[in-house]
């Protein structure tokens, strides 16, 4: 699955906001990864597989994206 996404602010489905730096490719299998940062605590850098971080979760039976982009 190929996913496109912007480097901003996004939203995670339980409210926390998120810096995403760029998407880097793994130096061994060339998978995605997203780089991105909390916007609260420490902000230390995190990294997570594009596909996940791209997907929709289940709350109370609605479907919603795991994180949205909020700016543009």
């Amino acid at each position: 699955m190929s996913h496109t996404l912007k480097p901003g602010t996004y939203r995670h489905y339980k409210g926390n906001l998120y810096e995403v730096i760029d998407v880097a490719t793994h130096s061994e299998d060339e998978s995605k990864l997203v780089v991105y940062r909390p916007m609260y605590g420490e902000r230390g850098l995190w990294v997570r597989p594009l596909s996940m971080f791209c997907e929709s979760v289940e709350v109370n039976g609605e479907s919603l994206p795991r994180f949205e982009r909020i700016d543009d």
